[in-house]
C-alpha cells in the first residue's frame, strides 16, 4: 500500500500543477500571466541546472548507506545544497541585471528556485530513510500548498508578483512540514570527508545531470527543427506544439514514480546483496518499466481522440490528432532510452557513458529530422523518423544490460504488449453514446489491472 501511494503522490502532483496554470490562466490578466509563466518556467530550468545534480547523486549514494555514513553524506548533501542555493541566488541575480523584468520578480522567481531544489532534496532524504510513505504525502501536501498558494495570491491581488508569492510561500510551508514530521538523522563531518563527498558528488551527480539535459533537449530540438519548417503561425504548429508539450508528461510522471518506489531497492541489492539478488531487483524493475508505459502507450494511443475533443482547442484538433500517437511513440522510446537503459550505468557510476548515450541520440535525432524535413516529410513522418534514430540508439546502447544479465519476464513483457495493442486499438471504435466510451474505459481498465495483478509490481522482491 506504501508503495501505491507513491505512486498516486506523483499522479497527484502531476494534476495539481495542470490544474493550476489553467486555474492561474483563468485568473491573472494575459500580461501578468505571461510574465508569471515565464519566471516560473526559468525557475525550475535554474533549480534543475543547480540541484540535479545533487538529486542524482543523493539518489545513488544515500539509497547504498547506512547508520553514521549515511548521516554524514546527509551533511555533505545539505552543505553543497546550500553552495548551490548561493551560486544560484549570485548568478541568477547578475543574469537578471541585464532582463526586462522588475527586480521584485526576479527575486521571487530566484526564491521559487532555490527553496525547490531544497525541499525536492530533503523529501528524498526522508525517502531513503525507509520513510517513503512520509515522502509521498508530504509530496501531496506540497502539490496541494503550492496550488492554494498560487490560486489564493492571483485571487486576491491578481498580479504575477502575488502568484509567485503563494508559490513561495507553498514550498516553504512544506519544508517546515518536511522538518516537523521527520527530522533525518545528519552528523557533522570533516572538512575533508565533506571535500571528499563533494568530489564524489561531482564526478558522477554533474555528468549524470548532463546527460538528463540533454535528453530533455531532444524534444526542443525537434520543435526547432519542425516549427523552423512550418512557421511559427497557423494550427499546424500549434498542434504539433501541444502534442510535443503534453505527450511528454505522462511518461516522466510514470518514469518518476517507479524509480521512487524501486530504485533504491535495486541500489541496496546492487552494494550489499548478491549478484542473484542484484539481478532479481533490477529485472523486476525492468518489468515494471516496460509494461507500465507499454500500457500507457496504448491507453495514450487508445484515447486521444476522445480526450482530444474535449480539451484541445477546435482549429487545432485535427492538426494534434495527426501527430499525437508518433509523438506518443517516440516519447516511449525515449523514456526507456533515457530512463531505464540508464539504470545500469548509474548502478555503475558510469555517468561518462550516460553523457555518451545521450549525445548521440541527440546528434543521430537532429541529423535525421533535418533530413527528414528537407526531404518534405510532414510533422507525423519528422517524428517517425526520429523515433526511428532513437531505437538505433536504443541498440546501441544495450550493451550493459545484456552483459549485466537482468533479464526481464519476456511473458509478462509479451502481455503486456498485447493489452498495449487491444487499448490503443479502441481508438477506432465508436465513443457515442456514452455507453460505448465508458464500455471502452472498462475494457482497458481491465487489461490494465490484469498485467498489475500478474506482474505483482508492488511487492518488495524477496531476499534470498
Amino acid at each position: 500500500m506504501i508503495r501505491l501511494l507513491a505512486l498516486v503522490s506523483y499522479v497527484y502532483q502531476s494534476a495539481a500543477a495542470i490544474i493550476l496554470i489553467f486555474a492561474i490562466s483563468h485568473v491573472l490578466p494575459p500580461a501578468d500571466y505571461t510574465s508569471f509563466s515565464l519566471v516560473l518556467a526559468s525557475s525550475q530550468l535554474l533549480s534543475v541546472l543547480m540541484f540535479e545534480w545533487l538529486q542524482l547523486a543523493g539518489l545513488r549514494f544515500l539509497a547504498a548507506a547506512k547508520g553514521e555514513d549515511a548521516a554524514g553524506l546527509r551533511w555533505s548533501l545539505f552543505a553543497a545544497g546550500l553552495l548551490s542555493s548561493l551560486a544560484l541566488v549570485l548568478v541568477g541575480g547578475a543574469a537578471s541585471l541585464t532582463s526586462t523584468l522588475a527586480p521584485r520578480i526576479v527575486v521571487l522567481g530566484l526564491a521559487v528556485a532555490a527553496l525547490q531544489g531544497i525541499v525536492d532534496m530533503y523529501f528524498m532524504m526522508i525517502r531513503l530513510s525507509d520513510r517513503l510513505g512520509t515522502a509521498a504525502l508530504l509530496l501531496i501536501l506540497r502539490a496541494s500548498l503550492l496550488l492554494a498558494g498560487a490560486v489564493c495570491g492571483a485571487g486576491l491581488y491578481k498580479t504575477s508578483e502575488a502568484t509567485l508569492l503563494g508559490i513561495v510561500f507553498g514550498h516553504a510551508a512544506a519544508l517546515v512540514a518536511g522538518l516537523i514530521v521527520y527530522r533525518t538523522p545528519v552528523r557533522k563531518v570533516s572538512r575533508q570527508r565533506m571535500l571528499a563527498d563533494w568530489a564524489n558528488f561531482c564526478r558522477y551527480g554533474m555528468l549524470a545531470a548532463g546527460a538528463s539535459v540533454i535528453h530533455l533537449s531532444v524534444p526542443v530540438m525537434i520543435r526547432f527543427i519542425v516549427i523552423s519548417r512550418l512557421g511559427a503561425a497557423g494550427p499546424a504548429s500549434a498542434g504539433f506544439s501541444m502534442a510535443i508539450d503534453l505527450l511528454q508528461r505522462p511518461f516522466w510522471v510514470l518514469n518518476a514514480a517507479i524509480h521512487t518506489v524501486s530504485y533504491p531497492e535495486v541500489v541496496a541489492h546492487f552494494e550489499h546483496g548478491t549478484d542473484a539478488e542484484a539481478k532479481k531487483s533490477t529485472a523486476r524493475l525492468f518489468d515494471f518499466m516496460i509494461c507500465a508505459t507499454a500500457v500507457m502507450l496504448g491507453g495514450l494511443i487508445g484515447f486521444l481522440p476522445d480526450a482530444g475533443r474535449i480539451f484541445v482547442p477546435r482549429d487545432i484538433l485535427e492538426s494534434f490528432l495527426a501527430v499525437a500517437p508518433a509523438v506518443t511513440l517516440f516519447y516511449f522510446l525515449h523514456t526507456h532510452l533515457q530512463a531505464t537503459l540508464a539504470v545500469i550505468p548509474h548502478l555503475q557510476k558510469s555517468a561518462t557513458r550516460l553523457v555518451v548515450v545521450a549525445s548521440c541520440q541527440f546528434l543521430m535525432v537532429s541529423a535525421f529530422s533535418t533530413i527528414a524535413v528537407a526531404a518534405g516529410l510532414s510533422p507525423t513522418g519528422v517524428i517517425a523518423v526520429a523515433s526511428i534514430a532513437t531505437a538505433i540508439v536504443i541498440l546501441g546502447a544495450s550493451g550493459p544490460i545484456i552483459r549485466f544479465g537482468a533479464i526481464p519476464r519476456w511473458s509478462l513483457a509479451t502481455a503486456a504488449a498485447v493489452a498495449a495493442v487491444l487499448i490503443g486499438s479502441l481508438s477506432a471504435a465508436p465513443s457515442e453514446p456514452l455507453i460505448w466510451l465508458l464500455g471502452k474505459i472498462a475494457l482497458a481498465a481491465m487489461a490494465t489491472a490484469l498485467i498489475a495483478w500478474q506482474g505483482d509490481f508492488l511487492m518488495l522482491a524477496r531476499r534470498g
